[in-house]
C-alpha cells in the first residue's frame, strides 16, 4: 500500500485542492428531515459524502460526535467510513494518545479496524508512547500542535527554556512541540495540527517543521484566513514538500455542512445541491497552492 503522503497528493491532484471535509454531525443543526437520532446523523454524514464528497481531498469523521450516540453511533461511523471512496483519505479526528498496549489497541481500533488513513493525536504522552501509531508506513498521525481554540495559549503558549544539550533555544511550547514531532518516526508518518487563527504561529512552526504535512482547523466558522494558510501551511522540505500540495489540509465542517440549513431564497431547495455548492466554492478557495 502506498503511503498517505502519496494517497492525499494523487487525490490533492485530482480535485486540485487541500480541501478536508469535515463530518462533525451536530444533531442540534441537522436541516428538516434528518432527526436528531443516530439514522438522522447517519443519513445527513451520508448526503454531505455525496454531495461534497467530489470536491474533497480528505475526509474527516470527528469520531466524539459518533461516540456520543454509544454502540450504535460507531455502528453508524463504521458504515460511514465504508460509504468513503477508496480514492480519498480517512482522517479519524480521535485525539488519542496513550502508553503501551493501550496505544498499540488504539492503533488497532482506528487503522485495522475503522481503516483511517491517518489519525490525530496528543503529544502529551512523547514519542514512545506514539509509537504504535507512529511506526505503521502506510499510515499518519496529525499530532496537536498549536490548536485553533481561543484557549490554546493556557499550555501551548508557555515559554520552555533552552534546552541543555543545545539543540533547541527558549521558546514556547507547541514550538518545542514541533521541534520534537520532526525526529518522530521512521519518516512520512507524522505531522502537525495547526490552527487557522494563529498564523503568525503558524508560519514559525512551519519554519521549525519545514517538511511536516499540516491539518489545519478553523477557517470558516472559527474566523480564520485562508491566505495565510495557503502561505505559510504547505511543507517546504522533504517529505510532505516534495508531494503535490506539501502534505496540506485545510478541514471545513460547518461552512459546508450549514449550507443544508439555507433556505430557497439563498440558492437551491435541495440541501443536498447546496451542500455541493458550498463544498465546490470552498474547494476553489482552496485550490492547490503554488509551490516555490
Amino acid at each position: 500500500m502506498a503511503g498517505y503522503l502519496e494517497r492525499l497528493a494523487a487525490r490533492s491532484a485530482a480535485v486540485d485542492s487541500v480541501l478536508c471535509l469535515g463530518l462533525d454531525p451536530d444533531r442540534t443543526a441537522l436541516p428538516p428531515g434528518f432527526p436528531a437520532t443516530v439514522a438522522g446523523i447517519e443519513r445527513f454524514c451520508l448526503l454531505l459524502l455525496e454531495a461534497a464528497g467530489p470536491y474533497a481531498a480528505a475526509v474527516k469523521p470527528n469520531l466524539a460526535f459518533f461516540e456520543a450516540f454509544g454502540a450504535s453511533g460507531i455502528a453508524a461511523l463504521e458504515r460511514i467510513r465504508a460509504a468513503v471512496p477508496s480514492s480519498i483519505p480517512v482522517v479519524a479526528d480521535a485525539k488519542r494518545g496513550d502508553i503501551g498496549t493501550t496505544a498499540a489497541s488504539q492503533a488497532v481500533a482506528l487503522f485495522d479496524v475503522l481503516g483511517a488513513d491517518a489519525i490525530t493525536a496528543s503529544p502529551y504522552v512523547g514519542a514512545e508512547g506514539l509509537a504504535p501509531f507512529l511506526d505503521r508506513a502506510d499510515r499518519y498521525v496529525y499530532v496537536l500542535c498549536r490548536t485553533s481554540n481561543w484557549g490554546a495559549d493556557e499550555l501551548q503558549g508557555l515559554p520552555v527554556a533552552a534546552d541543555a544539550s543545545g539543540t533547541a533555544p527558549a521558546e514556547l511550547l507547541h514550538e518545542r512541540v514541533a521541534r520534537r514531532v520532526a525526529t518522530w518516526g521512521p519518516g512520512g508518518t507524522v505531522g502537525l495540527v495547526v490552527g487557522a487563527t494563529a498564523p503568525l504561529e503558524m508560519s514559525r512552526i512551519r519554519a521549525i517543521a519545514p517538511g511536516l504535512g499540516f491539518l489545519v482547523p478553523g477557517v470558516g466558522a472559527q474566523g480564520g484566513e485562508v491566505g495565510p494558510v495557503l502561505a505559510h501551511g504547505p511543507a517546504v522540505a522533504s517529505p510532505a514538500g516534495d508531494r503535490v500540495g506539501g502534505g496540506l489540509l485545510v478541514n471545513v465542517s460547518r461552512g459546508i455542512a450549514r449550507a443544508a440549513l439555507e433556505g430557497p431564497a439563498d440558492g437551491p431547495a435541495d440541501p443536498g445541491e447546496r451542500i455541493a455548492r458550498a463544498a465546490r466554492n470552498w474547494s476553489t478557495t482552496l485550490s492547490l497552492p503554488v509551490l516555490s
